[in-house]
């Protein structure tokens, strides 16, 4: 079995690090503040205790997933599952700190051929910041490949 790479400590407030199971709960209610913050008029096709139960049983233990923690807690959560990016969700008190990019830096040197992600297209503030970090939208789609059939935009890095 690979060894788990080095912790990343870009700031003695947060610190980025492979999660484990015990982190899944965490996980999921930033994943719950941050949707419900970030994207309020759009329906999840999951209530809190299916995403709860999702971290749990599915994400943290078979998917790359790396967390934010801070001393009150885990703060964020990306999933990097090859050259999906497939979650990226901060805090809402979290967001314009910066933790964002050093996920996105993360992410780049685990796939560093290239990444691609989702996103709504109602979310013009992650539009801003994948393209700030060099992502180009290539796809437009209605949503009915989406649980939440909310049109969305795939967008991919190439270094």
């Amino acid at each position: 079995m690979p060894e788990d790479p080095p912790v990343h400590r870009e700031s003695a407030v947060v610190v980025l690090r492979r999660a484990a199971a015990p982190d899944a709960a965490g996980a999921a209610d930033v994943w719950l503040r941050s949707f419900t913050a970030a994207l309020p008029t759009i329906v999840r096709p999951r209530s809190d205790e299916e995403v709860r139960g999702y971290f749990r049983d599915v994400v943290v233990p078979s998917r790359e997933t790396w967390v934010a923690e801070a001393e009150d807690g885990i703060v964020g959560v990306m999933v990097v599952d090859g050259e999906l990016l497939s979650q990226l969700y901060l805090d809402p008190r979290w967001r314009g700190r910066g933790l964002g990019d050093r996920f996105v830096t993360l992410a780049k040197e685990r796939s560093p051929r290239g990444l691609t992600l989702w996103t709504f297209q109602i979310n013009k503030p992650a539009h801003r910041f994948y393209e700030r970090h060099g992502f180009v939208a290539v796809e437009h789609t209605d949503g009915g490949d989406n649980e939440e059939r909310e049109p969305d935009v795939r967008y991919v890095w190439r270094p």
